[in-house]
Formats: structure tokens, C-alpha cells, sequence
């Protein structure tokens, strides 16, 4: 009889946990989420750094719960805007903002530049955290331009105005399979499916 290991995943964002369900699909784990845990309080995503973000949302969840705790954090880093919107992605157009409205500020401050020099990346840092403290940290990037116009109806965030590297199609027009392959989520979550492969191993 297969034993699960129970995860915490530090988001309530219901768009990342499901890629991040599909992506560790294959690993012994029962995933929940931020959401089925009563009184968990939200960790101040404050830290100067997309890196620092991750580690904080993990470690903090981690010790109020005392489970073993996956965060991550991810922005957009656009060259034109000296790496903006970075760690203040979520929040680009203000808080508590809706994802188009992000998404026309970044549109906006780009007014002119042409698609050559659109050049972007997707970064996402992973960070796993037990009730002892952090476990490991993984990161994944995503390279790729900022199209002019919005294009698809799936994914989330800017994925309708990114195309990354070798593609021809946003990562709103990709399908999930697709963009679990080649996102920059998808690349921090293979080598978190690494390390918690590791950490499990340890512990039987």
C-alpha cells in the first residue's frame, strides 16, 4: 500500500496550486493548500528579492504549521524596464489589482519599444521548508519576448503576453501539458520534484 506524505502548498492562488498538482503528480504526496488550513495567517510578502519571498513564505508556514511547506514565488522581468516588474509583479498596477490591469500597465510603459528589444523572462524560486527550517531552494527562468496585444484565454497573469523561446504561441495559447513542460514554473517545480523526492527518501 503506497503512504503519502502530506505537502502544504503556501498559495491560495487556485491557477499555480492546479500546475503545481499536475506537475508533482507522479510524487507520493497528499497536496493541500494554504486554503484548507483554519487560522493560517498570510505571510507579508515584503523581501527585496523574488528569491527571499519564496524562502519566507516556506520557513513562516512551515513553523505556524508544522508541516513540510512548498512556496514559491515568481515574477516578470522585462529588460526595456530595467528588470520591472520583478518581485512587484502581482502588484504592478496596485494592490489588490486584477490580472488586466496589470497587464495593460506593463502594455503602457512599453508604448514604442519595438519586439526585438520586448526581450523578458518568467522567474520562479521554489523554496521547501520544514518545521525545522528551510529544506532547499530551486529556481527556474523562463526566456522569452512581451507581444504587443493579449492572445488566449488560458493560463494566468502576464501568460497572455508572453511568448517564450521557440514558441509561436503565448502561454495563454499553450496548452497545460505544453506550458508544464516549458514554463518557468514548471522548470523550478522539476527540480523541486527532485529535492522532495530526496526528502522523502531520507525519511522512510
Amino acid at each position: 500500500m503506497r503512504m503519502f506524505m502530506k505537502l502544504l502548498v503556501a498559495t491560495r492562488n487556485k491557477h499555480k496550486l492546479r500546475e503545481i498538482r499536475e506537475i508533482l503528480a507522479e510524487l507520493d504526496l497528499d497536496i493541500v493548500s494554504a486554503s484548507d488550513i483554519p487560522g493560517l495567517p498570510e505571510v507579508v510578502e515584503d523581501e527585496s528579492t523574488i528569491r527571499d519571498n519564496a524562502i519566507k513564505k516556506a520557513v513562516e508556514t512551515a513553523r505556524f504549521t508544522k508541516m513540510l511547506t512548498l512556496a514559491d514565488d515568481s515574477g516578470l522581468e522585462v529588460d526595456a524596464l530595467k528588470g520591472a516588474p520583478g518581485v512587484h509583479s502581482a502588484r504592478y498596477a496596485g494592490e489588490e489589482v486584477s490580472y488586466p490591469e496589470n497587464n495593460k500597465k506593463l502594455l503602457r510603459n512599453l508604448r514604442g519599444v519595438p519586439l526585438e528589444k520586448r526581450t523578458a523572462r518568467f522567474r520562479c524560486v521554489a523554496a521547501l521548508a520544514d518545521a525545522n527550517g528551510l529544506v532547499d531552494v530551486v529556481e527556474g527562468i523562463s526566456n522569452g519576448l512581451i507581444i504587443e496585444t493579449e492572445r488566449g484565454g488560458g493560463g494566468f497573469g502576464y501568460d497572455p503576453l508572453f511568448i517564450a523561446d521557440g514558441q509561436v504561441k503565448t502561454f495563454a495559447e499553450l496548452t497545460p501539458e505544453v506550458k508544464n513542460r516549458i514554463s518557468h514554473r514548471a522548470k523550478a517545480l522539476h527540480k523541486a520534484w527532485a529535492m522532495l523526492n530526496r526528502y522523502l527518501r531520507e525519511r522512510q
